[in-house]
């Protein structure tokens, strides 16, 4: 079987859908089965792969403005890789890190506080940033950060790809 690359901007955003929305399943998957308790950064950053889904779904339901979507994914992947760089950051350097559960809640901790009231097995903060707990060598902010960046560089492929777009003949 020939892995092949999706040849039309819906199938790319369905794949980038599912991935993120994967991603989503495999985290609560994981935290539940090693018991970890997700901190702050840690929903802020599923929220973020959530919103990412959304925007490769609205790039299903209406491709004809697939630079718009994939502009949309390339921030929203930008904006969680900056949250998993700094979360990465208070884990290497805790007492450093001042932010997050400690003193007045910023604006991403109030968001998360109000999801996990709305729905607290998804979006439930019950752990700290400076928490450490590795899978395979790699903390879940560290593996945050390459599927980030590999949201990203999707989104910036399928919104400015030269191989979506439509193919106009020349009669000379």
């Amino acid at each position: 079987m020939k892995l092949r690359l999706p040849t039309s901007p819906r199938q790319a955003f369905l794949l980038l859908f599912i991935g993120a929305v994967g991603l989503v399943g495999a985290g609560l998957v994981i935290g539940e089965w090693m018991r970890l308790n997700p901190c702050p950064l840690c929903i802020f950053q599923r929220v973020l792969y959530l919103v990412v889904g959304l925007w490769a779904l609205c790039g299903v339901l209406v491709p004809q403005v697939r630079r718009f979507w994939g502009v949309l994914i390339a921030l929203t992947s930008a904006g969680g890789m900056a949250t998993a760089i700094y979360q990465t950051w208070m884990q290497m350097y805790p007492e450093a890190a001042t932010a997050c559960g400690y003193g007045e809640p910023n604006l991403i901790e109030r968001l998360v506080d109000w999801l996990g009231m709305q729905w607290p097995f998804m979006f439930m903060a019950t752990g700290f940033c400076t928490s450490k707990e590795s899978i395979l060598g790699l903390t879940m902010a560290n593996w945050s950060i390459g599927c980030f960046a590999a949201f990203l560089l999707l989104g910036l492929w399928i919104g400015f790809g030269r191989r979506f777009e439509k193919r106009r003949f020349r009669f000379r």
